[in-house]
């Protein structure tokens, strides 16, 4: 998992957004979308939000390959989880990306947070 941009200030959401971050992690999605495909296998990308789901371009316009999945929905947080048209809440995200790690042969992950 990636955050769009990787740092913030306390209690200021995305306070670090435009700063570079975000021509940062797109190269990380061009690098791994491109090992992936030299390799012939695929990878499983997340994108939560509308800043994340802006990035599907770059793994789908980029692979050329059906082998990788993407499963867009709104963020998690309160105030996005549930009123877009691809609500977080609901989506079962974690199981659609199970099923399609096991589909590429690989294995799912365990989503659990503690004991």
């Amino acid at each position: 998992m990636l955050n769009n941009v990787l740092t913030v200030r306390k209690g200021v959401a995305h306070s670090h957004g435009k700063k570079g971050w975000e021509a940062f992690t797109d190269q990380v999605i061009r690098v791994l979308v491109k090992d992936a495909k030299d390799r012939n296998k695929g990878l499983v990308f997340l994108l939560w939000g509308k800043p994340a789901n802006e990035k599907a371009i770059n793994i789908i316009g980029a692979s050329a390959s059906s082998q990788n999945t993407v499963i867009q929905t709104s963020h998690p947080s309160p105030l996005g989880a549930t009123k877009t048209k691809s609500p977080f809440m609901g989506s079962k995200c974690f199981s659609r990306a199970n099923e399609a790690l096991i589909e590429m042969d690989l294995e799912p992950i365990d989503w659990n947070v503690g004991d």
